[in-house]
């Protein structure tokens, strides 16, 4: 098994691509105007429409509704993303801080309100 991808759904698609397009640095694959893709070596950050789930009726996803799920993406320098991002940023949930188990990281929510976390490993 292998995990495909990660996918949000959202009210707005547009504004959502922006924003990871600015966090990730990475033009996404847009096969239809209600879905996006930002492939990675590792993964896949998908972004949807909520009208490819509709079919789910009820028990479809509900935009903006996550508590519960952090988006990590590793990078080679916490603090240069954080520099050149931050004035991009209207929630930062915490400024680069070095974790109790070594990582570098900074987190903040993207315009849904998904936690985004940037990290780096500490060097051996």
């Amino acid at each position: 098994m292998t995990l495909a991808s990660i996918r949000i759904i959202t009210d707005d698609v547009d504004r959502l691509v922006a924003f990871y397009e600015t966090v990730t640095g990475m033009a996404p694959a847009r096969p239809a105007p209600v879905f996006a893709e930002f492939r990675t070596e590792n993964g896949t950050l998908a972004v949807a429409s909520t009208a490819t789930v509709a079919m789910l009726g009820d028990r479809a996803p509900r935009p903006g509704s996550n508590d519960s799920l952090i988006i990590e993406f590793m990078v080679a320098d916490v603090d240069a993303e954080f520099d050149r991002l931050q004035n991009s940023l209207d929630d930062v949930v915490l400024v680069p801080t070095t974790m109790p188990w070594g990582n570098r990281s900074t987190l903040f929510r993207d315009p849904d309100g998904n936690l985004v976390n940037l990290f780096s490993r500490p060097v051996p």
